[in-house]
């Protein structure tokens, strides 16, 4: 089963294939994908990649803290995202 594991603290100029190359380097790799600002189309600077467990785990402990393109990387199991409540507190307390 793939794991999914979170990629933080990217340049701005980091490539989905870079990222995909810096990872094959200790195992199979299922996917990438750098998130972006969805106005611009700038990199967030951070992503997710996508391997099995065992290289995976081997991913984190290789990756965590190193320099990858001039910044240093916070590599962990991603978690799952938590919706937000977009309601304003007045909404919420109906005081209108």
């Amino acid at each position: 089963m793939a794991k999914k594991i979170y990629v933080g603290n990217l340049s701005f100029r980091t490539t989905e294939e870079e990222l995909t190359g810096l990872f094959e380097q200790v195992g199979a790799v299922e996917s990438v994908s750098i998130i972006t600002d969805r106005d611009t189309g700038r990199s967030k600077g951070f992503g997710f990649v996508s391997m099995n467990d065992e290289d995976a785990e081997k991913a984190i402990a290789a990756f965590n803290g190193k320099e990858f393109a001039g910044r240093a990387l916070t590599i962990n199991e991603a978690r799952p995202m938590v919706k937000k409540d977009f309601t304003s507190r007045a909404a919420r307390n109906n005081r209108w």
